[in-house]
């Protein structure tokens, strides 16, 4: 039988392929869709990437497939055009759940914070600098850049999310599930190629 963390799980997933939304927004409105009690236990991101993973499967088998490879082609285009901020990947772009509406994350470990905002204005890149909650709890900056991508025929929002160069041991430790959380351009390319293998 299913339970309610279940449904509140399958309807947050619905909102994430369907709307582009993050995991916390579509938990929040799922459970408001669904008229449940406030204080109702909300679906962990385990089982909300499995649910997001399972209609995918379902209703996006066709064109998930294609929009995930167009989207990383665009995340190794930055992470090769920043590379000496050691660019890693992370996000539904990186744990291969991402369609058409999804963003690309990519975290830069610099020795100067402002130095990846220099390489933006020489390259005469427009971005948009805001605050986020970073992996390691405290504030970063994080550099929007809204990228043309030619395969979608339209721009993608791709975050850069500032971080310490120390910060970077840190973020190379599996998660809870045993998986990388975040991967350099050559783990993505391994990624890829294994998946092409073994769809």
């Amino acid at each position: 039988m299913q339970t309610l963390t279940h449904e509140i799980a399958a309807a947050a997933a619905r909102l994430v392929v369907e709307e582009g939304l993050d995991y916390g927004a579509a938990k929040r409105r799922a459970q408001k869709q669904l008229g449940v009690p406030p204080r109702t236990a909300l679906p962990d991101n385990d089982l909300l990437e499995n649910e997001v993973r399972a209609y995918i499967s379902v209703f996006c088998a066709d064109t998930q497939p294609v929009e995930l490879r167009a989207l990383r082609e665009l995340a190794l285009q930055w992470m090769e055009r920043l590379v000496e901020f050691r660019p890693h990947l992370t996000g539904p772009v990186w744990r291969g759940t991402a369609t058409r509406l999804s963003d690309v994350t990519l975290q830069l470990f610099c020795d100067d914070p402002k130095s990846a905002e220099i390489a933006l204005l020489d390259q005469r890149v427009d971005f948009e600098v805001r605050q986020v909650q970073g992996f390691t709890g405290r504030s970063v900056d994080s550099l929007t850049v809204w990228a043309p991508s030619p395969a979608l025929g339209e721009a993608v929002p791709v975050h850069l999310s500032i971080y310490d160069h120390d910060d970077l041991r840190g973020a190379l430790k599996p998660g809870a599930d045993g998986q990388a959380p975040r991967g350099d351009a050559t783990a993505l390319r391994a990624r890829m190629a294994q998946e092409e293998v073994a769809p």
